[in-house]
């Protein structure tokens, strides 16, 4: 079959006029500066407008953001009410309890000028979100039928899925709005790159057939630079061609599995993200701070990172040149998105048979409807390698001398990064004794 051209009937018209958060970014694109953003999202009004106003503040070209508690995510909007009547704090804010007007009142001072506010949530059902925040005159939000279901939610994927087409077609009813997937970040960590960026860009096709005309795919970065820089170029690629018509970019996560323990490693991980985005085009990142390991960010944290991150990527020549496929990541996403689109025409209930039958499969997710039958591992180089691919239409290349990977083997991936960036910051022996010390 022609590479799913019953999902792009034609082409389409030019994307319209972009709301506030599309033209904030597109901003930034012209200025040929990355847009640096933070996870930020406090209950109380007055420490979020101080969060919001510092970030809009740094020297940065930052975008804010709004971070829903977890009542709010499943829908526990009366919890939500109680607490703020009690005085009880959030881990979040409960942006349909505090209702649009406190919304607006506390946003609208703050947005334009090439300053915008995206509402982040991580909901499998996210219509009361959506509602609450278009009626506060907000026009970006972020997430996805798969990506915020299987990672924080026991949703069954096909209601997700439901939930998900009825949101996105709320969304689009509105002209300007943005979407950003987060198929590329499932559970943060160990998943290798080829999958990220299939999830990412079906997410993105599904998000268009809903009638989304502004979309961004999202990245996490991973264990291995010149493999993240091959799979950011990949996503872009492909991008290019499901995306054709519409307005689009990509957004870069800083690392989000367990972070260095040191400031230095730290730094030097939130500093490495930035380069990586400048060399491979990416129009946007969400930060990490050096707090991260240790407590919650305050609002002080959040603004150095943005600010480190802003200098770093200032200071980094790019874009990179086109990578030679050494890890083959756009050959293996392709494979995976043409895959699933052949299954269906329409997207989401392609991904919920995809899942089904375990042609989509995210390795060490528990989810119900997940298959689990892949495995990941990082390799001598510490690159993310398939060991298992299951029933995926792609090759694993199993560790060698290791049938089957053990839990020890798994403890050590997961930290793998924290320890990699630990040691070139403190020195080989220095980090041993610290370890040692620490454990004991």
């Amino acid at each position: 079959m022609e590479r799913s051209l019953q999902h792009r009937p034609g082409t389409p018209p030019a994307p319209p006029a972009p709301g506030t958060f599309a033209a904030a970014v597109a901003a930034g694109v012209r200025a040929g500066e990355l847009v640096v953003q933070p996870r930020m999202g406090f209950a109380d009004i007055p420490r979020m407008r101080e969060g919001l106003h510092a970030v809009k503040q740094a020297q940065a070209r930052t975008v804010g953001t709004l971070t829903i508690d977890s009542y709010t995510r499943v829908g526990d909007n009366e919890s939500a009410r109680q607490a703020l009547a009690d005085g009880t704090d959030l881990n979040g804010y409960p942006i349909v309890a505090h209702g649009p007007r406190t919304t607006r009142e506390l946003t609208r001072p703050l947005t334009g000028s090439g300053f915008a506010v995206q509402v982040r949530h991580g909901s499998a059902d996210p219509h009361h979100i959506i509602q609450a925040l278009l009626d506060a005159g907000l026009d970006a939000t972020e997430g996805g039928p798969v990506s915020y279901c299987l990672p924080y939610s026991r949703t069954p994927l096909d209601d997700s899925v439901e939930a998900w087409a009825r949101s996105c077609e709320l969304l689009a009813s509105r002209p300007g709005t943005h979407l950003e997937s987060f198929g590329g970040c499932m559970l943060g960590q160990l998943c290798p790159p080829g999958l990220l960026v299939a999830l990412s860009v079906l997410e993105g096709v599904f998000f268009r057939q809903r009638g989304l005309r502004s979309v961004s795919l999202s990245y996490a970065q991973q264990t291995h630079h010149a493999q993240d820089i091959e799979a950011l170029l990949a996503l872009r690629t492909l991008a290019g061609e499901y995306l054709d018509g519409i307005d689009w970019h990509v957004v870069l996560y800083t690392y989000m599995g367990v972070f260095p323990r040191t400031t230095e490693g730290a730094l030097g991980l939130l500093r490495d993200s930035a380069r990586l985005a400048v060399l491979t085009g990416t129009e946007r990142m969400i930060v990490k701070t050096p707090a991260e390991a240790h407590r919650i960010p305050t609002v002080q944290d959040n603004v150095r990172a943005l600010e480190e991150a802003a200098l770093a990527a200032a200071g980094c020549a790019g874009p990179a040149a086109p990578a030679d496929q050494e890890f083959g990541v756009l050959a293996e996403a392709r494979t995976l998105v043409e895959t699933v689109l052949e299954l269906h025409p329409d997207t989401g209930r392609a991904l919920a048979d995809a899942f089904r039958r375990g042609l989509l499969d995210v390795p060490y997710c528990l989810h119900a409807d997940n298959a689990n039958r892949s495995r990941s591992y990082i390799d001598a180089r510490g690159a993310l390698q398939w060991h298992s691919t299951g029933a995926m239409p792609i090759r694993a290349l199993p560790a060698p001398e290791r049938e089957r990977l053990r839990a020890d083997d798994l403890l050590g991936m997961l930290s793998y990064t924290q320890e990699s960036f630990d040691r070139a910051a403190l020195g080989e022996r220095r980090y041993a004794v610290e370890s040692t010390q620490a454990s004991s």
